[in-house]
């Protein structure tokens, strides 16, 4: 027998169309348009796995009488105990799952050799896939240096010996380089030299200028068109939907194998086109990906999304690790920044994958300069207690910047989703954000047009990055080599624009190690100080469209380049006010005639700092990596006031960082540990149903039929029910989640025989009487949650927040006297949590 309205065989219940289900529309997630029909992390439940299972218990049931019944507690069915596709984990079930699970294992290892060595396997194998994801994301990160930074060179010209040889690569064994002209030499030309014969003259500039165009816009084009036909999750930083996904959301296939390999891909693309972005971030996304990917490998790992997130955690690290070549950095940065549950076994865990990586990428030593990062450099000389202030001053400089960079892209973000741009303009009230925004819509034209084509946007952009850039030798040249550029001290043997000083007339005066004294600027100094300051205004204007558009884009290197070039101009400043005035009582003492007194370099690196933790709102795990970066313990002072300075400034404007905004704005169900709750509401004034709704859908626990349980599936949308002894008593017995109900019920109907419309729902440990014709109940007993979490309706709602935050909880029942009253999940926290901050609560899309 059938029950008429329900199909057999389908998990069409498990997606019951409504207002308010997410699953079945397209929905916006970092700013790719997906349709989530189909993922490729998991396979569906009708796939053979669950047709093997029911196959192989069809014998045995086919025979059977009424009496032998299937109860989930002691057989469980495939597809019990896992989650759809943008639903919250039960932390609580997850954890409990995987202690039975080891205590089990501990049991049997007692009693036989086979057992013992499977638990030993079982405890070695957390450290073994530690060991994968760090050698996968070394070797990953390494070769997307390299490609990188040829694609880079690539744009410029071609090496005739190799054209797989960067630029600095293919000059290494040439005899004919000089000290001026370092990256001169006959095996490398440019395109000019290359069509018109000659490397001199307006018509051989104007050749290089519109090679320089081509290649940008070509590799922009690749980058966003691999990314829309292929992987639309592959687009952005990943950084906050990593976040999101390590408190427990679920996005099927953010981390699946082919957002793993178009984002490798189109990320070199991207960096090569000469788009602001860097690769930093979207390392994260990469690392992320190869983590999930080798967690199919251990069962302990597929099977628990808990234990999945432990390892994404050390994962994150691994991200930062490769990116800065900063092992002890990553694993404070996802202690700090991404992780939502970090326990101290993954700490170490973390720590070992972090230093793999590390030592892989070393191994690959893709700069060729034995360093992880283009831009590691040594400082020499010491600071002084004066320069604390202009610290500060970059601070405050860094806090302005990440306050306003953030307002201005989300609205930009924000118009660039909506129909009605013109309402998203309230919020862009200063000046600043005008000034921007009118830069942005001057190039861009009509932010909607362009946000529903985002091929053309990302075009746009390019040509436009390409058109300003390249006259600028500092806006030509790739984030890195910039910061490079900037953080470097001058010393005797460079030729950089920036180490234009006027010689000293005694040569042999020097300062500290191979640096030279505190000298008067030069022509060479100002030209690049007027470079500098154009370019700081069109890094500022140009990140703010970029960031956010359908290619990776990291945030980490063009706010470290923004910092840092006001850094080196603040400290170049410093440095002639020295010079020039060396006897004012702030420099008597220290800063003598033909001293090494100011090091613009150190000013250029403690902005770097300021502006990204003005962005990020990163503290301690910034100033490591940055410590790690430099190599000096002595810098960690003028950091760290630097980089609080930054924080208090940019939280005096809000408290979010550029992440925790952009998961706002894509309306990920992400509870902000960092965020306080200080409203006075109770758990009454939160839970559903309110006043006005109809009553709570529940079942009871023995005396409602499968067919009343299919009608009360079929007509809600709710994604569990409460159990209560009936529907008088309301006291509360368990809860039973929507999916693991459809699961088993569908299993029942078409394997145990006797199962049809009117056969009883058993929730209950004992069958309850039933007269001799009545078909068999259905025991589900084991698929009800036996100790779900309650509040009284009396309690307040931080302590309820607080709960939620901690113990990771997906829903909570709420009582008063044991009688169930409603249930508050955590959408509907955020959309209180919202409401009291005068924001639209309909903002919240996923639950």
């Amino acid at each position: 027998m059938e029950n008429p309205g329900y199909r057999s065989g389908s998990f069409d219940g498990l997606h019951h169309p409504s207002d308010d289900d997410d699953d079945d529309e397209m929905v916006d997630i970092a700013g790719a348009t997906l349709d989530f029909s189909t993922t490729d992390d998991d396979p569906p439940l009708h796939s053979g796995s669950y047709e093997e299972y029911s196959s192989s218990r069809a014998a045995g049931m086919n025979g059977s009488g009424p009496s032998q019944l299937v109860d989930p507690l002691e057989d469980p069915l495939p597809g019990v105990g896992t989650y759809e596709d943008f639903n919250t984990i039960d932390w609580v079930r997850e954890k409990s799952k995987d202690r039975d699970r080891h205590r089990e294992i501990t049991n049997k290892s007692r009693q036989s050799t086979v057992a013992l060595l499977h638990s030993v396997s079982d405890a070695f194998s957390g450290w073994l896939l530690m060991l994968l994801v760090g050698l996968m994301s070394g070797a990953l990160a390494g070769g997307i240096d390299i490609a990188a930074h040829w694609l880079t060179d690539l744009k410029g010209g071609v090496c005739l010996i190799g054209f797989w040889f960067n630029h600095e690569h293919c000059c290494w064994t040439s005899n004919e380089t000089t000290f001026q002209e370092r990256d001169r030499c006959p095996q490398w030309q440019s395109w000019a030299e290359l069509i018109t014969g000659t490397s001199q003259g307006a018509f051989a500039y104007i050749v290089n200028y519109l090679m320089y165009i081509f290649w940008a816009l070509l590799f922009a084009f690749l980058a966003v068109m691999l990314v829309r036909a292929f992987a639309p999750y592959a687009c952005g930083s990943g950084i906050p939907e990593i976040k999101t996904i390590l408190s427990g959301f679920i996005i099927r296939g953010y981390l699946g194998k082919w957002t793993l390999i178009i984002k490798t891909i189109t990320l070199v693309l991207a960096v090569s086109s000469g788009l602001s972005l860097g690769k930093e971030g979207p390392l994260v996304h990469v690392a992320c990906c190869c983590a999930n990917i080798l967690c199919h490998l251990f069962t302990k790992y597929r099977k628990n999304e808990a234990k999945r997130r432990e390892v994404l955690s050390a994962a994150a690290a691994v991200g930062v690790s490769v990116a800065f070549g900063a092992p002890i950095g990553g694993v404070l940065f996802s202690l700090e920044e991404v992780s939502y549950y970090f326990p101290l076994k993954t700490l170490w865990r973390s720590f070992f994958a972090a230093l793999v990586a590390a030592f892989t990428l070393r191994s690959i030593n893709p700069f060729g300069n034995s360093r992880l990062v283009l831009f590691y450099v040594e400082f020499h000389a010491p600071w002084h207690l004066v320069e604390l202030a202009p610290f500060v001053l970059l601070g405050i400089f860094g806090g302005l910047w990440g306050a306003l960079f953030i307002k201005a892209n989300i609205a930009w973000c924000r118009m660039r989703k909506s129909k009605h741009p013109a309402s998203e303009l309230v919020s862009l009230i200063s000046p600043l954000h005008v000034c921007l925004l009118m830069f942005s819509l001057r190039v861009a034209g009509k932010s909607t047009r362009l946000g529903h084509y985002p091929v053309i946007e990302v075009l746009v952009v390019a040509a436009l990055t390409a058109l300003i850039a390249y006259p600028n030798s500092y806006t030509r040249m790739s984030g890195a080599e910039l910061i490079s550029e900037l953080f470097n001290d001058c010393s005797l043997l460079d030729s950089s624009q920036l180490c234009g000083y006027k010689q000293p007339v005694n040569v042999s005066e020097t300062g500290a190690g191979n640096s030279l004294a505190d000298r008067p600027a030069g022509e060479g100094l100002y030209t690049a100080l007027w470079q500098l300051a154009l370019a700081l205004i069109f890094k500022i204007m140009i990140t703010v469209i970029t960031f956010g558009m359908k290619v990776p884009s990291g945030l980490f290197i063009p706010s470290m380049a923004v910092g840092a070039i006001a850094g080196r101009l603040l400290g170049v400043g410093m440095e002639q006010l020295a010079y020039y005035n060396h006897d004012w009582l702030i420099f008597k003492g220290w800063c003598t005639p033909g001293a090494d007194c100011i090091t613009p370099g150190l000013y250029a690196m403690v902005g770097a700092a300021a502006c990204l933790g003005g962005v990020t709102r990163m503290t301690v795990s910034l100033v490591v990596i940055m410590f790690e970066l430099t190599g000096g313990l002595e810098y960690i002072v003028p950091l760290m006031a630097a980089t609080m300075t930054s924080k208090w400034v940019a939280d005096a404007f809000g408290r979010e960082g550029i992440y925790e905004a952009h998961i706002r704005l894509n309306g990920y169900p992400f509870l902000e540990p960092k965020e306080e709750f200080e409203h006075s509401s109770l758990a009454v004034d939160v839970m559903r149903p309110r006043r006005g709704d109809p009553a709570l859908a529940v079942l009871t626990q023995d005396s409602m039929t499968v067919g009343e349980v299919e009608t009360l599936v079929e007509s809600t949308h709710y994604s569990g029910f409460p159990v209560v002894v009936s529907q008088e008593s309301q006291r509360l017995v368990g809860l039973v989640l929507r999916r693991d109900l459809l699961i088993s019920i569908d299993n029942a109907r078409k394997r145990q025989e006797g199962i049809v419309s009117a056969s009883l729902v058993v929730f209950t440990e004992h069958n309850p009487s039933q007269p001799p014709e009545a078909p068999p109940p259905l025991r589900l007993r084991g698929i009800m949650d036996l100790s779900p979490f309650t509040v009284t309706d009396h309690t307040p709602m931080d302590i309820t927040v607080d709960i939620f935050r901690k113990l990771g909880l997906r829903q909570c029942l709420v009582t008063h006297n044991g009688r169930l009253l409603g249930i508050i999940t955590k959408k509907d926290i955020l959309k209180h949590m919202a409401q009291i901050a005068n924001r639209d609560p309909d903002s919240i899309l996923f639950n």
